[in-house]
């Protein structure tokens, strides 16, 4: 959304094309994608395109038939055949420092591999997934604390202003095009609800990427084991490089501040939780007045259905 308000605001939209309406909400009730509800309050008079198919002849026809300068493609969910981008400048913004992680979830495996530094591209649109020539980049580091959503949102917050750049740099003519390396491409897979499960034998440091990476969604789901147990969603966590456990992986070493041993004696502190139907909490909101005995275990849902 940041970027169609900065285009919004810096250029005349000609047309939004947005997914179609679809039931949200408890009620079922057909609701608008965030970008359709936004145009519609915010762009009077421009038309918002809903296609099931874009690629359809009708439909293709009359995105092209406005003839416009520019098009900006922003994590849209179909693939847009040959024959309408045909002859377009048509660009994508994508959350990844291409090649490094092209598909559906660069934000997420840019997190769980451990990576530094994350960052926004601009490509062309080309047959291939994300394998368009890149037209402009900026960085970012990535805080050892921020989640998955956070990240997505920071990178939200820059990818206007590099779509702009690029966009400005195409008008003036001194926009260069470079091609991505593909000796240096990794991908992205897709995320699934099965992606959620939580292993503590494996070491403190991975254990954080994976909570983070999945924070929102799909989560990473987890037990005390206790009788009887209690889920929680694990949010936010941080690794204890000082600190070493001989306590079997899962157990629970301070319940005040949630510490957790993992993997080759290595100590991970859960920072923030979710219980069942209550907000996301600090682990010591959690723990506060809640009894949890000594030696109790932190284990995967899995593991104990």
């Amino acid at each position: 959304m940041p970027t169609l308000e900065r285009l919004a605001r810096d250029h005349t939209i000609v047309l939004v094309v947005t997914q179609p309406d679809r039931p949200a909400g408890r009620g079922g009730k057909s609701a608008a994608t965030p970008v359709g509800a936004w145009a519609a309050s915010n762009l009077p008079g421009v038309r918002v395109l809903k296609p099931a198919k874009v690629n359809q002849p009708e439909v293709v026809a009359e995105i092209r038939g406005l003839g416009a300068d520019a098009w900006v493609v922003i994590a849209f969910g179909q693939k847009l055949s040959k024959g309408l981008l045909d002859g377009a400048f048509a660009i994508n913004l994508h959350a990844s420092l291409l090649p490094r992680w092209r598909g559906a979830a660069p934000i997420n495996a840019a997190i769980l591999s451990g990576d530094s530094v994350t960052g926004n591209s601009v490509i062309t649109l080309a047959d291939r997934m994300d394998a368009g020539l890149i037209l402009g980049t900026s960085t970012m580091p990535i805080d050892p604390l921020r989640t998955a959503g956070e990240l997505h949102d920071q990178l939200a917050q820059d990818g206007p202003a590099l779509v702009a750049r690029v966009l400005a740099e195409k008008a003036s003519g001194s926009l260069r095009a470079q091609t991505q390396d593909e000796t240096q491409v990794t991908i992205a897979n897709k995320l699934s609800r099965e992606d959620d499960a939580i292993d503590f034998h494996q070491p403190a440091d991975f254990l954080r990427r994976q909570i983070h990476a999945l924070t929102p969604w799909p989560g990473v789901s987890a037990d005390l084991d206790t009788t009887p147990p209690q889920p929680l969603k694990l949010l936010r966590g941080k690794t204890l490089h000082n600190t070493h456990s001989d306590a079997p992986a899962g157990t629970i070493i301070d319940a005040r501040v949630g510490t957790v041993s993992c993997g080759h004696g290595t100590v991970l502190q859960i920072l923030d939780v979710q219980p069942p139907g209550k907000r996301p909490m600090p682990w010591a909101a959690f723990a506060n007045g809640r009894t949890i005995p000594p030696q109790t275990r932190i284990v995967s849902a899995q593991e104990l259905a």
